[in-house]
């Protein structure tokens, strides 16, 4: 991972920029800079797999449609102030790349919240924005929907098809460039590969 060209190419698009070498450093960050507030997490196996939630669950209220399913606490995450999630691809030129089924997260991190922290472990970083864009629906696509036990094309033959499936998850797509504006957003670097 070269961090200093992510930090330069992030910091000049209007992202906050961290590094942390590994998983645990970033959750202790998070604990320090999120208290006494309202989060919501999007579907994030980088989130699941560093226990995100039960880490700022004793002193926030947490919003997670992955402990909570259904609707209604979509619907709740919408108001929290804090958004926390990945991205499926992210390139070093400093654009980050979410393909979305439901549209929660896309949605949150383009309006909504005060605040989102995105975690991005090393695997999702390619070289430029086509191959975030390759990434996320090649390799993160496949997985999430394998994931979910879905019958697409992208589970049999582990690439997108650019499906009309009626399980498809992959129905919009997000290319944050720069954070919107009243937005602050701040990209975690781990030096680990997490998530898919």
């Amino acid at each position: 991972m070269n961090y200093e060209a992510l930090k330069k190419n992030f910091t000049n698009h209007g992202f906050v920029t961290r590094y942390f070498e590994n998983g645990q450093a970033a959750v202790d960050y998070l604990k320090e800079q999120i208290h006494d507030t309202t989060v919501a997490l999007g579907g994030s196996m980088t989130a699941k797999a560093l226990g995100v939630d039960e880490a700022l669950a004793p002193k926030n209220t947490v919003f997670w449609h992955w402990n909570e399913p259904g609707r209604e606490t979509l619907f709740r995450a919408r108001d929290a102030k804090v958004y926390i999630c990945s991205a499926n691809g992210v390139s070093e030129t400093g654009e980050l790349v979410n393909i979305d089924g439901t549209g929660n997260r896309i949605a949150m991190t383009a309006f909504g919240p005060e605040k989102v922290y995105f975690l991005i472990g090393s695997n999702k970083i390619t070289p430029n924005l086509h191959a975030a864009i390759d990434r996320a629906h090649n390799v993160a696509a496949p997985k999430n929907a394998a994931r979910f036990g879905l019958d697409t094309p992208c589970v049999k033959g582990g690439h997108c098809f650019r499906c009309n499936h009626p399980q498809r998850i992959c129905k919009a797509t997000l290319i944050l460039e720069r954070p919107v504006t009243g937005m602050y957003a701040e990209v975690l670097f781990i030096n680990e590969e997490l998530g898919f």
